[in-house]
């Protein structure tokens, strides 16, 4: 609602905005176009197509004093596709909000709300989604305001609709304040009073500190870092958890640690374009070294995010499982991150940007199947399982830790162990079937009642065997 609003007021502005220049006459000659064409794109990006055609139409014919023609050698001058045209508010408004970001962080959250297990509680979550893209939405658009002046420096930031004056300053407040209060007010009603809070504040940290920190010190891409680590925390507390759960915290500290080996990598590549724009970067204050800092903080942080899959592991959150793979996941992270050590070029730090990509959404897929939540049965066996959706997203989760038990070697090898143990000692055959799901991926109770019934009997028979072994001895 509160978006459809901002829509409907920038369309507005933007059509009297249009009138308006319609409306003016200029001369054929070309010579007060010319200066009026060069008044609206010498604005800098503070709604400089506003400002100009406010100042153009001082006069009655839009003119300056003294440059008066008569109507009959004036025609109406043509609107630029990048001068607020109604077309082009859609796009804006998704640059300003930056929606791309959005989108991931949006998904982070709902990593978070998964991670807790099920049932899930459907409404929560979109609640829980829609709030936060909106908090996102109205940090991002705030951020835009207060740096649009080194926006128009960098090359990177020239497309974005301050810069060009697509959408003037006020318009821009207006959809940053609207998205905030409603982002904040869907979380507070839609989840609950702390997971508002948390994004509330995200809004005031990027927008506030972090922004006044990046043309201050390198200490702000830290700052970003705790931005970026609270969305899966506001997933796990808006579907019932605490901040200060251990799920939460590795959660959080997983996106904490893995921007670093991805903003780094980016901002080398840009860093000819962050210190145009007076940012204070590490790449930028790392060119006379040739990229040492840079690319020993790309390697520090590729290391310390390759312990978080055995620390969850040992701090009993996930399978075992999930540890064997994070070395594999972890082991590609750290060979690109060690070809930029050892060639600081942008085609190394691009590979190390493009792996960060794939690398987040790959942890958290196995974080979410591999989740000791997801395995408790007696939550899955809720009535509220039993909904279409939950049913649905329960079956998935067990399809396909089925297909990773397939492709799984050591189940293979267990469950040929098990098979040759039971047809030497005469066991039945539900020791069979029970004996290929002792791999973590499809560890649940049942497999644990299972596995225990294997391990009595196998070490039955070993203790008899012993004792046959002793009595011949003797």
């Amino acid at each position: 609602m509160a978006t459809t609003t901002a829509i409907l007021l920038l369309r507005q502005g933007t059509n009297r905005s249009r009138n308006a220049a319609i409306m003016i006459n200029f001369p054929t000659s070309g010579a007060t176009l010319s200066h009026i064409q060069r008044a609206s794109w010498s604005s800098s990006g503070a709604g400089g197509v506003l400002r100009s055609f406010s100042s153009a139409s001082s006069s009655p014919s839009g003119m300056s004093k003294g440059e008066e023609t008569s109507p009959s050698t004036t025609s109406p001058q043509a609107i630029s596709p990048d001068q607020n045209s109604s077309d082009h508010i859609i796009p804006s408004i998704l640059e300003l909000s930056k929606a791309k970001l959005s989108t991931l962080v949006v998904s982070t959250a709902s990593f978070g709300f998964l991670a807790a297990g099920g049932p899930i509680s459907w409404p929560t979550l979109a609640a829980c989604c829609a709030g936060t893209a909106l908090c996102s939405s109205s940090a991002s658009t705030w951020n835009q305001i207060f740096e649009v002046e080194r926006d128009t420096k960098m090359k990177r930031t020239a497309h974005r609709p301050l810069v060009k004056g697509t959408i003037s300053p006020a318009n821009a407040k207006l959809l940053g304040t609207m998205t905030g209060v409603t982002g904040g007010t869907v979380l507070l009603y839609g989840t609950d009073p702390i997971t508002a809070m948390l994004g509330v504040g995200n809004i005031a940290l990027y927008s506030g500190l972090y922004t006044y920190l990046k043309p201050r010190s390198e200490i702000n891409t830290w700052v970003g870092a705790v931005v970026g680590a609270i969305p899966p925390v506001m997933g796990w507390t808006a579907a019932g958890g605490s901040p200060l759960d251990t799920e939460a915290l590795l959660m959080g500290s997983t996106l904490f640690l893995w921007q670093f080996p991805h903003f780094f990598a980016l901002s080398w590549m840009h860093r000819i374009d962050y210190g145009r724009g007076g940012f204070q970067m590490v790449p930028v204050n790392d060119i006379q070294t040739k990229g040492d800092r840079t690319a020993g903080l790309i390697m520090r942080y590729t290391g310390y995010l390759s312990t978080v899959p055995i620390l969850s592991t040992v701090l009993d959150v996930t399978s075992p499982m999930f540890a064997i793979e994070g070395i594999a996941l972890n082991a590609y992270a750290f060979y690109v991150a060690k070809q930029f050590d050892n060639e600081r070029s942008n085609s190394n730090a691009r590979k190390v940007f493009l792996t960060s990509l794939w690398y987040l959404p790959s942890f958290m897929v196995l974080f979410i199947l591999h989740s000791k939540t997801w395995k408790n049965e007696e939550k899955l066996d809720d009535e509220n399982a039993k909904e279409e959706w939950n049913a649905l997203l329960k079956k998935w989760i067990s399809d396909v830790r089925s297909k990773g038990k397939e492709l799984c070697v050591h189940e293979v090898v267990i469950s040929k162990t098990a098979a040759e143990e039971q047809n030497s000692y005469g066991d039945d055959k539900e020791g069979v079937t029970n004996g290929g799901n002792k791999c973590p991926v499809m560890f649940s109770k049942s497999t644990a009642k299972s596995s225990v019934e294997v391990a009595k009997k196998t070490a039955a028979v070993a203790a008899n065997a012993t004792k046959g072994i002793e009595v011949e001895k003797q």
